[in-house]
């Protein structure tokens, strides 16, 4: 009976409430390290990917995608090749872009400061297109006027490439706005930038690697090759998420050890009250 009193406590609502949220934090902590496993490996995946694409022979565009098509994963950042003549009375560009990449996952990154990115549809010899993320530029002093950009080559032109699939907002996290001033878009995409564009547009678009002939200067900054060596802190991430999980039954153990000591030793001094005091320097009274 006296052991089973000083566990009463566990029953307490305090207790009951305290053990409730350890066994929901622990699994829950538990799919928060799993789930950054998984962007690891996908990080992983994702730089092999990139470096096997850069790495590889450029192939001409028409043999990797055509209107319509569902880039596969392999492709991306493929280097590819296209001939044809740019066509600048259709160009646009792409808002709020930073001036480089700042990692194989992304498709903004990089600099510090926000611009444009130019778009400049590439008119193939079979008569259809393919949009050519042609670099970063300042914004300039008004941001609701298309801003002044140095052209490309004229004439027949041979660009080099990589290939990227057509922007979303799921991944990309840009939304896409109306009302914006003309020729400006939010994200690059042969569907969303068709109407720009008179020719078909082949699926994807192109980030200008090199063109021949070569362009005059004071051209867009070209887009920096992706990072593919970084695998970002997401293993650490997913460590750190197990490790907080181990520490809560520990921590439970750790809290109920000192309140039975409390409480065993609240018992102890009730079952055995010390016996009073003299005061000191009394003195005893002879009867």
């Amino acid at each position: 009976m006296y052991r089973r009193g000083v566990y009463r406590f566990l029953w307490s609502r305090q207790w009951v409430f305290l053990t409730l949220l350890g066994l929901v934090m622990m699994p829950t902590m538990v799919r928060l390290g799993f789930w950054q496993l998984h962007r690891h490996e996908h990080r992983v995946a994702n730089n092999r990917i990139i470096a096997a694409s850069l790495a590889a022979k450029p192939v001409p565009v028409e043999t990797v995608t055509h209107p319509g098509a569902v880039l596969p994963k392999r492709d991306l950042y493929r280097s590819v090749t296209a001939k044809g003549h740019f066509d600048t009375a259709h160009e646009v560009v792409a808002r709020h872009r930073t001036a480089g990449n700042s990692g194989s996952d992304d498709t903004s990154g990089g600099g510090q400061e926000v611009g444009y990115h130019v778009i400049t549809p590439l008119i193939l010899d079979d008569g259809r297109a393919v949009l050519v993320n042609r670099g970063w530029i300042s914004p300039g002093d008004d941001p609701t006027k298309f801003p002044r950009i140095t052209p490309p080559p004229t004439g027949e032109v041979t660009v080099t490439g990589r290939l990227r699939p057509d922007e979303t907002t799921s991944a990309t996290g840009i939304r896409n706005r109306k009302g914006l001033p003309d020729r400006q878009i939010m994200l690059i995409s042969s569907t969303a930038d068709a109407k720009f564009v008179p020719a078909t547009l082949v699926s994807g678009y192109l980030e200008l690697v090199s063109v021949s002939p070569k362009p005059g200067p004071h051209q867009p900054a070209l887009i920096p090759e992706p990072d593919h060596s970084s695998i970002g802190p997401h293993m650490a991430y997913a460590i750190q998420w197990w490790l907080f999980t181990a520490m809560v039954p520990v921590g439970w153990v750790v809290l109920f050890r000192r309140e039975r000591a409390e409480r065993v030793a609240a018992k102890e001094k009730q079952d055995n009250p010390e016996s009073p005091q003299e005061p000191e320097g009394s003195v005893p009274v002879a009867v």
